[in-house]
């Protein structure tokens, strides 16, 4: 017996270890590295003849790459599922840089979700020149809701005195950043006015702005945001990825504020059924995340959430879950918010108050996913799991 295994490696990093446990010489680092590291990158709606010469040009790096069987008449389109290590996709997008048919293009997107892939570690500066730390250990945010009908939390902190104590105890509990919400946005919700959402919101921001706390406003609202800035919030949390307010975009423009943008099919778009899942949700990101670069708001401070909920089937949320990694290709920072949601109860066969554990799992699943944020009811808990998943995570050796 010889204790012969598979092993698994998920970046050049992990690599290096593997070969520094070997012995291998330093100097054959850089031709090993990208030999270690084997990705899968699926191409969307690529035209025939562009399709076989990526294929041909994959093949003879000893890649692969995996085409619709009619494609090769040269008629129609086709998805690609390239298959190789890093040596393969970097001798592929010299040879793509210098070929027809937009291919140069694409082989500048291949090579950002290859880089998006391999960031460790960002830091998002906000309004006020604090910044937001995003350096391994995934961060959690506290949910505090001032509405009286929201699924779980609805009607416990509608006093301003509550829902600043409230705050204050998810900060002690170890929330990296509070949330605040003043509109419900479940399902069959009745939407309130922007006045009595600012009227929830305002008076909590001011007893919390002069403390050390990041404050994020759950708000898809330009006046709503505004207020909020104007007041001390850090971050918007827009649920419409700055589709429900047009006017929201400027806001975020004009106080450089970083914002997340979530998917949503629950508000708009919502008979509309998805084909392929994952494609489908980062296509409506990417639109939402050039809409905000083209407005003056820096990629940087983007964050993206895939939207759990939010006009997706139970097997379609947790279909992101087990597949969030592929979220990183954005090269963003990724927010999980699945706590307590429906999808839970469906799966345990649990109501609301009884789902803690099923939370808890998937911000342990989140974390060795690659989620860089955790939006959560349960601080203390969720920051233990997420502690402890992380910790195995960056484990070497």
């Amino acid at each position: 017996m010889q204790g012969h295994h598979a092993v698994l490696i998920r970046d050049e990093g992990e690599a290096k270890i593997f070969l520094q446990e070997i012995g291998v010489d330093a100097g054959a680092y850089k031709y090993m590295l990208p030999k270690a590291v084997y990705r899968c990158i699926k191409l969307k709606n690529i035209p025939g003849k562009s399709a076989l010469i990526i294929k041909q040009e994959m093949l003879s790096k000893g890649g692969e790459a995996a085409l619709k069987r009619d494609v090769f008449s040269l008629e129609g389109s086709t998805d690609i599922l390239l298959m190789g290590n890093l040596k393969h996709y970097r001798l592929l997008i010299e040879k793509l840089k210098v070929q027809p048919f937009g291919l140069k293009n694409l082989a500048a997107e291949i090579q950002d979700i290859l880089d998006a892939l391999q960031i460790s570690g960002r830091k998002i500066e906000l309004p006020d020149g604090k910044t937001l730390k995003l350096e391994g250990q995934p961060l959690i945010m506290g949910i505090l809701n001032l509405t009286p009908d929201s699924f779980y939390d609805g009607g416990r902190y509608l006093k301003v005195e509550k829902a600043v104590a409230r705050a204050r105890e998810m900060r002690a509990e170890g929330a990296d950043i509070i949330d605040i919400g003043g509109a419900s946005s479940r399902p069959n919700s009745l939407m309130i006015d922007e006045e009595e959402e600012m009227n929830r919101i305002l008076p909590v921001l001011e007893k919390l702005a002069g403390e050390d706390i990041i404050i994020s406003v759950d708000t898809f609202r330009a006046n709503v945001a505004r207020a909020s800035l104007e007041k001390g919030a850090h971050i918007i949390n827009d649920i419409g990825r700055l589709q429900l307010d047009p006017s929201l975009m400027a806001v975020l423009a004009d106080y450089q504020a970083p914002v997340v943008l979530m998917h949503n099919r629950m508000q708009f778009n919502q008979n509309r059924s998805y084909e392929d899942l994952i494609s489908e949700i980062i296509v409506e990101l990417q639109e939402s995340i050039a809409q905000a670069e083209r407005a003056g708001l820096g990629k940087e401070k983007i964050i993206i959430d895939p939207g759990i909920g939010f006009g997706k089937n139970l097997d379609e949320n947790r279909l992101i879950i087990k597949r969030l990694w592929e979220f990183k290709s954005l090269g963003r920072p990724l927010l999980l918010g699945a706590s307590r949601k429906t999808f839970i109860g469906q799966t345990l066969g649990l109501e609301v108050d009884e789902r803690l554990e099923g939370s808890l799992a998937v911000v342990a699943l989140g974390v060795v996913n690659g989620a860089d944020i955790i939006r959560v009811h349960d601080v203390k808990e969720s920051k233990r799991v997420a502690m402890m998943s992380a910790a195995v995570v960056k484990q070497d050796g």
